[in-house]
Formats: C-alpha cells, structure tokens, sequence
C-alpha cells in the first residue's frame, strides 16, 4: 500500500485536439513512450460525460492483468477481503497491472478497495473511479524508464491521492477529469524507497473542492509539468497547482517548502493554468 504523505483531506463522500493522437490512442496504437511525446500536442478540451456502466460484476480477489483488459464499461466493485471502503492502507487492489499492461473502459464503483495498482509501464485509458478508496491508482514500478500513462477516464470523492506515485520513471495524466479530491498526482513523500520522479499532467479538468493538483518532492529532484489545466469552481483560487514538500524515506510527515511555478520543479506558468 501506500504510505500516507500528508494528513488526509476529509470530504463527504455523498455529495478535438489533433485527430491523428486521438485515433492512435483509440486503436491502442500508441506505445506508452510514444504517448509521452504526442499527447502534449493535444490542446482540446478533457471534459466529458461520465460513462454508464452496461453491467457491474463484484470482485473479491485482485484481478490481475497481462496484456490488455477491456471492461467494456463493465462496473467493477469490491467484495470480501476488497470490500471495505476505508482509508486502510492494507487493502488489496481491485486491478494488479504486470508491466506493459493495458486497463481500459472500466468503471470502479464503491467500495473500490486500493483501485488499481502497475507494477511496471502501464496504460489506463478511460477508466473511472466512481468513488475512490484508499488510492484511485498506484504506481510502483521501479526502473527510471518506467512510463505510467493515464489517458481518459476521471475520478470523484477522494479524500487524499488520486494518483499516487510511488515507484521510478514518468507518469503523464491527459484528458483526465477529477473531482471533490485532496491530491490529483502525488509523488510519495515518505516511502522507504525514494527515486526521481516525473510528472506530465496536460489537458485535464479540475472541479473543486480540491487540495492540490501535484505534489513533488523537491529534494530529490522531482518535476511536474503542467498544460492546459482548466478548474472549475474555485473562484477563490483555494486549490493549490504544483506544491513542493522536502520528502524522506523515513516514514515521517514530509515538509511543505513552497507552491506554484518556480521554472524548476514545477515547470508552467500562469497562462497553462485557467479558471472557469
């Protein structure tokens, strides 16, 4: 599991860009690293209606995947050993991904246990976490090549992380969509071992309430890239963008050092970032 970074956020749970990317990415065509390089071309906007689920099916035992699993929008949900809906970090996942495993057109529902977990490179194309549990996705590979990609899909009612980094190499988020959160992308701040991070985040939608939109550790050298990020709901301006923490490998509550651009480690400007 994950170790927690910070202390969690509580809220209550009941509450054309270039069409030559697009087609690649919908035939699965694209490789992770090409995805890497091509999805910054895209500039339209990620928003779009939540999915129907055509079907729900409980799970009990993590399904673990090889190759590419297409749920087509099949509603997965934790049941038994899965089925607990809390913040434990000693829950299983719903999804184990193998390295260069693809998880596409799922829908988790609740209770959704750790969500889903890559043990290596991985893709998540339009998947949707209903409500997340302890962690929407987590990803632990540990080779400085490792590229996690997130294309599609969205999120609602984490009380923390969205997308928790634990492991080495690149995650690139695009035309992601999330909503009533802590943290969209955090690089882990306190795990016992600690690596490099880089984080892509382009063309995705963000609706408060929120807490943070990426969270780095600055002192071992993480960045964070942000692009065409569109927030909703925040007039106030509350939701912080890129937030840099002094992490450690100690399990201790890592230090907040500063936030938004700093042309270093969190690599946009103010232009990349709109309110709506």
């Amino acid at each position: 599991m994950t170790a927690r970074a910070e202390h969690r956020v509580r809220h209550r749970r009941r509450v054309t860009g270039r069409r030559a990317v697009i087609a690649g990415v919908s035939a699965l065509g694209l490789t992770g690293a090409a995805l890497v390089t091509t999805t910054l071309l895209s500039t339209a906007g990620a928003a779009t209606a939540w999915p129907t689920a055509t079907g729900s099916k409980a799970v009990s035992s993590t399904i673990k995947v090889s190759g590419t699993l297409d749920g087509k929008n099949v509603k997965y949900y934790g049941s038994g050993d899965l089925g607990s809906d809390s913040q434990d970090e000693d829950q299983g996942p719903i999804f184990e991904l193998a390295d260069g495993a693809t998880l596409k057109n799922v829908v988790i529902g609740t209770p959704a246990a750790d969500g889903v977990h890559c043990k290596g490179s991985c893709t998540l194309q339009n998947v949707w976490w209903l409500d997340v549990g302890e962690d929407a996705a987590s990803f632990k590979g540990t080779s400085s090549s490792a590229v996690y990609t997130v294309y599609g899909g969205g999120a609602k009612n984490a009380s923390d992380k969205v997308l928790q980094f634990n492991g080495a190499g690149k995650l690139v988020v695009t035309k992601f969509q999330v909503e009533n959160f802590g943290k969209l992308v955090r690089s882990c701040g306190n795990c016992k071992k600690q690596y490099r991070r880089t984080v892509v985040i382009n063309d995705v939608d963000v609706t408060a309430p929120g807490k943070s939109i990426v969270g780095i550790n600055q002192n071992y050298g993480d960045t964070a890239s942000l692009r065409n990020v569109r927030i909703h709901g925040d007039s106030g301006k509350k939701i912080k963008t890129c937030t840099r923490f002094k992490g450690n490998a100690t399990g201790a509550e890592p230090t907040e050092i500063g936030s938004g651009p700093d042309g270093t480690y969190c690599r946009f400007t103010a232009s990349d970032i709109s309110y709506e």
